[in-house]
């Protein structure tokens, strides 16, 4: 499985951003997970392949939403209310199980990550 991650840019604080992360063929559970220099790989969000479990790590809580289209073997991740210390890598993976979960080394595909900036 090939996961190519998308939607990256420069925002302002309080801005929106969309990121996508497409799959080459279908996928099970997936996640996004981001990462700051001199820091670990951190969870933000999780989707089964149904759709109807989802989670949200507690710093981004009411303002990113996950969602899939399986007819399109792609992931979303709508960013709302961004905030400074939302900069980060963000990078997609996908499971071999039909959960998701909240820690990276339980993916076995990761996609090349994308770049957000948030500035003040």
């Amino acid at each position: 499985v090939q996961l190519q991650a998308s939607g990256g840019g420069l925002v302002q604080a309080g801005g929106s951003l969309r990121l996508s992360c497409a799959a080459s063929e279908r996928t099970f559970g997936m996640g996004w997970f981001r990462q700051t220099p001199g820091k670990e790989r951190e969870f933000v969000s999780g989707i089964s392949w149904s759709g109807h479990t989802s989670g949200v790590a507690d710093s981004v809580k009411g303002r990113f939403t996950i969602s899939r289209s399986n007819a399109r073997n792609t992931m979303y991740l709508q960013m709302n209310s961004l905030k400074p210390d939302d900069t980060a890598v963000y990078y997609c993976a996908a499971a071999r199980r039909d959960v998701y979960f909240t820690v990276a080394r339980s993916y076995s595909y990761w996609g090349q990550g994308t770049q957000v900036t948030v500035s003040s």
